[in-house]
């Protein structure tokens, strides 16, 4: 009996103690509650994800998320947006220091300054500042870099060869007492200049000021992959920003609904005027007003011209109508659908009579929108030269009356497109044939069949870059003809046959 009493010791010692009622019913009520709240979650987790992948993927578990909005009796319209392409890694360099640059000129003057800050801030392992653009020329614009180019794109799409920030560090402001080193780099200058005189100084200075960059880099004699770097630059991490965008192809759609159509870039405007002293066919005080606006900006400084010296060397822009007249002599007929691209026409409409008189068919980019639409980029000048650059660029044909900074980057873009049609006009030969047919002595065929003659190898065909040796301001720009941009291979004689033309349609 002991030892049975031992044994039924031992058994009860194992049984626990039973557990009081209240208590088990809190176990279970904690258990579900946790349960419960783990089930909203998971479930609202979920239905963030099916949401997210109807935005980003709207192809990803779109059985299911149908099955979700047939349930709920939510419906949502969302239109499919193609994704960017992924960011390519960003190059890995231990920067030498920060470059900082204020750009001069007019918006397409700027343009290629940018591609060649950040073609030098490559070659010399640089911080690249995002630049900051002229608000003090003749145009006082006060656009900044965001206000015209989408900045974000600008900065990724090039990660994988400079590194691009928005502003300087802290440590590096004016405000904290640091002072940059200010300089001009020196114009034409190749990438020797760069290494040996430039990127010593980012030794002692971390952050140099460039504070003009027009013409600060050859045409020639640079590494092929730097002038590519150029294009990759100009004709691709250089987008506008969704706004100019967005209106810049309305009015392409405009005008290619009423057919093809020819974009003009008429230059008679009164800056251009002024500072290249070209008067022919103003009046007395006209030409007055011009001269004293040259003499108001001391960075003009040529002041003495002689006007009609200057337009017989093709140094001035055409007049209207000279335009219109040489317009007629190379084969368009009235019906042809004119865009004039530029700011305000010296003299204004009283000026365009003889082109319309003999166009019919121009139009301006304040005719074809509604002036709300136009509000935002209103005393905004180089905004507005934006639109005119994107409806240049998609036109059929191209026309400029002076070879200055749009003209050139429009030309090298349409080349970059399939040598889009864009005549060159030998302003030289055109203004000795002008004047032999107004005066009497060259009746109208003769000089339709001679201007048309000078001009049958200027329609954008394929060609090679002049290079003039120790002359670069007389040599082909760069960016008017890219041609180490223009084809996969380093050599491009295959486009340089005599075969591959351009006539006027």
């Amino acid at each position: 009996m002991e030892g049975r009493s031992e044994g039924v010791q031992l058994r009860s010692d194992k049984i626990p103690a039973p557990v009081p009622a209240p208590a088990i019913q809190r176990t279970r009520l904690q258990v579900w509650f946790i349960r419960v709240c783990s089930s909203i979650l998971i479930w609202t987790c979920f239905v963030q994800l099916v949401a997210v992948s109807e935005l980003w993927q709207p192809r990803l578990l779109a059985g299911l998320s149908n099955r979700l909005i047939g349930f709920t009796k939510v419906s949502f319209q969302v239109e499919e947006v193609p994704l960017s392409p992924p960011l390519l890694p960003p190059r890995n360099y231990t920067s030498n220091g920060f470059l900082k640059v204020s750009c001069n000129g007019g918006l397409n003057q700027m343009r290629a300054a940018i591609c060649d800050m950040v073609t030098v801030a490559r070659l010399l392992n640089l911080t690249l500042v995002v630049p900051e653009l002229d608000k003090t020329s003749f145009w006082a614009d006060p656009s900044d870099f965001e206000d015209i180019f989408d900045v974000k794109h600008f900065i990724d799409s090039l990660r994988d060869e400079v590194r691009i920030v928005r502003r300087l560090p802290k440590r590096f402001n004016r405000k904290y007492g640091y002072q940059p080193f200010e300089m001009p780099p020196v114009s034409w200058s190749n990438e020797k200049y760069y290494l040996k005189q430039i990127l010593p100084l980012f030794d002692k200075y971390k952050v140099i000021h460039f504070n003009r960059t027009d013409t600060r880099l050859a045409n020639n004699g640079i590494p092929l992959y730097l002038q590519k770097l150029r294009c990759r630059v100009n004709f691709q991490a250089l987008k506008f920003t969704p706004e100019i965008e967005a209106l810049g192809y309305k009015l392409v759609r405009i005008l290619q609904g009423k057919g093809p159509f020819l974009a003009l870039h008429l230059r008679y405007e009164m800056d251009m005027l002024a500072f290249s002293g070209c008067t022919h066919g103003c009046s007395k005080e006209e030409a007055e007003e011009l001269k004293r606006l040259r003499y108001a900006f001391p960075w003009w400084r040529e002041k003495e011209i002689v006007s009609e010296e200057k337009r017989s060397q093709g140094l001035c822009p055409l007049t209207p109508e000279e335009a219109a007249l040489v317009l007629q002599a190379l084969g368009f007929d009235k019906d042809t659908q004119i865009y004039i691209a530029s700011g305000e026409i010296y003299g204004g409409w009283r000026r365009l009579a003889a082109l319309r008189t003999a166009f019919p068919q121009i139009v301006k980019k304040e005719m074809l929108l509604d002036p709300e639409e136009l509000r935002q980029f209103q005393n905004h000048s180089s905004q507005m030269a934006a639109l005119d650059f994107m409806v240049s660029i998609a036109s059929n044909i191209f026309v400029p009356t002076y070879d200055g900074n749009m003209a050139r980057l429009v030309e090298g873009h349409r080349r970059y497109l399939g040598f889009k049609n864009t005549t060159q006009l030998d302003r030289r030969k055109l203004v000795e044939l002008l004047d032999l047919h107004q005066n009497g002595t060259l009746l109208w065929d003769e000089f339709s069949v001679r201007v048309r003659l000078a001009h049958e190898k200027k329609m954008g065909q394929p060609t090679r870059r002049i290079v003039i040796a120790d002359k670069p301001k007389e040599e082909d720009y760069f960016y008017a003809n890219p041609q180490e941009c223009l084809c996969e291979r380093t050599s491009c004689d295959d486009l340089l046959l005599s075969g591959n033309s351009t006539t006027i349609q």
